[in-house]
């Protein structure tokens, strides 16, 4: 998927990126960190890598979201001491042995390393990308991650993207609430798969009930948003049968 790197610089980058986003801002020499931006409400607007580097902020982020996330952070930026820029260095990721200056992806270690200011190149093809996304569960800017995602059904949790202890961010009331207070009745799951069909086909129970929408698939593998209450038989999406084993 095609980056844009946008970099904050500014007295007050730190602080001011910190009271917005779901994790802490990494400081220098710890690597990259995943986060996201939501909105009031909790629901979810982009989410990207962050690298302390060179004295400033590198947000890492889907092309698709960039421009729309350097609008918003420019909309909370009032009179704080930042300034905000594109960055033209290119991304390069990939699963095998680890180049100089790479960096582990925070999510999960399938998702290999990253490195900035290689070619744009992506050396990880999209056919294998989404077969590590499926197995292992990690959802995608603008595919399983919509603007009616709540991050803990997304399993942010489990991808070291939210910190429940650094203090208020956007949306942190809903996220906390979420948290502490019920029991997630629905999420992103991976479930088998038997035939195809687009993403975003809704899911239904053999009853014919709603039950969710499909998602990425691969190798006889899918991810769904479901609903928990009525995912425990076999389920339909368009032509696809799918099954779920219920809850890892």
């Amino acid at each position: 998927m095609t980056r844009t790197l946008i970099r904050l610089t500014g007295p007050d980058a730190r602080h001011f990126l910190d009271g917005l986003i779901t994790n802490q801002v990494p400081a220098s020499g710890e690597g990259l960190r995943y986060a996201a931006l939501l909105t009031p409400q909790g629901k979810y607007m982009a989410d990207f890598l962050v690298l302390a580097d060179d004295g400033g902020l590198l947000l890492d982020v889907a092309a698709s979201h960039g421009a729309m996330l350097a609008q918003r952070l420019g909309m909370y930026r009032l009179r704080a001491k930042v300034e905000m820029a594109e960055d033209s260095r290119g991304v390069a990721t990939g699963t095998g042995p680890t180049p100089d200056g790479a960096l582990p992806d925070p999510r999960h270690e399938a998702l290999g390393w990253r490195l900035y200011g290689a070619d744009k190149s992506d050396a990880v093809e999209p056919a294998e990308r989404d077969a590590i996304r499926v197995a292992h569960c990690i959802p995608e800017t603008g595919i399983e991650l919509t603007p009616e995602t709540y991050i803990l059904e997304a399993g942010f949790e489990r991808l070291n993207g939210v910190d429940f202890k650094k203090g208020c961010f956007v949306g942190q009331e809903i996220v906390a609430r979420m948290k502490h207070k019920t029991t997630l009745k629905k999420g992103l799951a991976q479930v088998s798969i038997d035939g195809q069909a687009p993403i975003g086909t809704p899911v239904e129970t053999a009853e014919g009930k709603p039950a969710g929408t499909l998602f990425t698939q691969s190798g006889g593998q899918a991810l769904a948003q479901l609903r928990f209450d009525r995912a425990g038989g076999p389920m339909r999406a368009g032509d696809a049968v799918l099954n779920w084993a219920g809850p890892s």
